[in-house]
């Protein structure tokens, strides 16, 4: 039995959406508000989404209208990268990227051959996810099949379009946590069968990165690729300069580290590279071509010392760039702080970030990074209804703020600057109601 919504229903509220890209439309083309807006659900999708005054008019009186006044809808969040298995080592104290591997997360991963502890941790995952109004989410397992099943099983329970993946990773890692390229392949190929493309569920080839993996497991990651051509590939790349130092040493024969991919037919579409902070041009071009990917951590890489995403850049070329929190080394489950700290993150290049692109990236951005704005990212009639509802005086200090904004657009960089979890009133999938603040 469906969990879709069957009832519709229309919200009235401040709405607000992007149509488009800001850096090729321009900012005033790129988005849509309705200061008094009114967004239209029937069967878990828009049906329409306008003025209230005008809109209101125009559909039968005995339509149920729940008035969200003084509130601003937006579509649910998408993070485009994060670990759901490190969300009790958020805020590890004191490493760079592969000590913090050895020290803080094998450990953590290691505990989850435990189904119990595994969908404990899971519950909790998406407790936050949903409390901080992220709707989708492209999410890394451990190397546990079981770890991968208790995620798309709660993801199931609350009708969220979620991709998540089995981590494989063969060499370089704990016993514990190492399989083999045929045990990686089977594991992953009946994960496979099992979930991807059940209901809203999606499935991602997940090696953990280049150094993890020798050139037989990523061959087999390939092959399940070329044999699941509409499944994702979803690994790291160029995040730390050790790293990239250390693939150079493994993989001498590779021109550089998106190679060591791109050589197992790994660089394609619906293929997503966490971090990117290192991209050369030639990388950057070779990923535009193939429609790949790139998620922009923002709190991780300050957290890590990783370095500067070059946003401009990457994008100039014509890679699709998403966002994504990095839960644990990202520091916050929260999209909207996330966006804050992308921000501050251009601002120490010298760029800036507009808020209206913020938005985009967090929504209809992180949708075409995925090849799913046919479906989500924003609010164009047919879409699924998962949208998130903001209170923009959350706080005393928020309220303060936004009574001295001039425009939406000012709000909305209040909100990315001052905002957090405790600006989520609730959280819709697929037109139902998944989180609200006062329950």
């Amino acid at each position: 039995m469906s969990n879709e919504a069957s009832s519709r229903e229309a919200y009235r509220a401040s709405v607000l959406h992007s149509i488009g890209n800001p850096t090729h439309m321009g900012i005033e083309n790129s988005f849509q508000y309705f200061e008094d807006g009114l967004l239209v659900i029937k069967d878990g999708h828009i049906e329409a989404l306008g003025h209230y005054r005008e809109l209101s008019e125009q559909l039968p009186t005995s339509l149920n209208v729940i008035d969200l006044r003084g509130q601003l809808i937006l579509p649910g969040f998408i993070d485009t990268h994060i670990h759901y298995p490190q969300t009790r080592i958020i805020g590890a104290y004191g490493d760079q990227l592969l000590d913090w591997l050895n020290n803080y997360t094998f450990p953590e991963e290691m505990r989850f051959s435990d189904v119990d502890y595994a969908s404990e941790v899971a519950i909790e995952f998406f407790d936050q996810l949903l409390m901080n109004g992220t709707t989708t989410a492209l999410v890394f397992g451990t190397v546990h099949p079981e770890s991968v099943d208790v995620f798309f099983q709660e993801a199931e329970k609350r009708n969220l379009r979620m991709i998540g993946g089995k981590v494989l990773m063969d060499r370089h890692a704990p016993e514990a946590l190492s399989d083999t390229p045929e045990t990686g392949y089977q594991d992953s190929k009946n994960l496979i069968e099992k979930w991807h493309n059940k209901g809203r569920l999606h499935y991602a080839v997940t090696p953990r990165f280049a150094p993890t993996c020798s050139d037989e497991q990523l061959a087999m990651a390939g092959k399940l690729l070329a044999e699941y051509p509409d499944v994702y590939l979803h690994t790291h790349l160029s995040e730390n300069k050790q790293e990239i130092a250390w693939v150079k040493e493994l993989f001498p024969e590779s021109k550089n580290y998106l190679d060591v991919y791109d050589q197992h037919g790994l660089v394609k579409p619906r293929a997503v590279f966490a971090h990117g902070v290192h991209l050369c041009d030639e990388q950057c071009h070779r990923m535009a071509e193939a429609g790949a990917a790139v998620a922009f951590c923002p709190t991780s890489n300050l957290f890590l010392g990783s370095g500067l995403f070059p946003l401009e850049k990457v994008e100039k070329i014509g890679v699709r760039v998403g966002i994504g929190t990095d839960i644990g080394a990202g520091t916050t489950f929260s999209m909207i702080h996330t966006m804050g700290e992308a921000y501050k993150v251009m601002q120490m290049q010298s760029c800036k970030l507009h808020p209206i692109k913020s938005l985009y990236q967090a929504t209809l951005g992180g949708a075409e990074a995925l090849y799913l704005s046919d479906k989500i990212g924003n609010f164009i009639p047919g879409k699924e209804a998962d949208f998130v509802v903001i209170d923009p005086e959350a706080t005393e200090l928020m309220k303060t703020r936004m009574e001295h904004c001039k425009n939406i657009e000012e709000k909305l960089f209040v909100l990315t600057t001052l905002g957090d979890d405790r600006a989520v009133s609730q959280t819709y999938s697929l037109g139902r109601r998944v989180y609200s603040r006062d329950n």
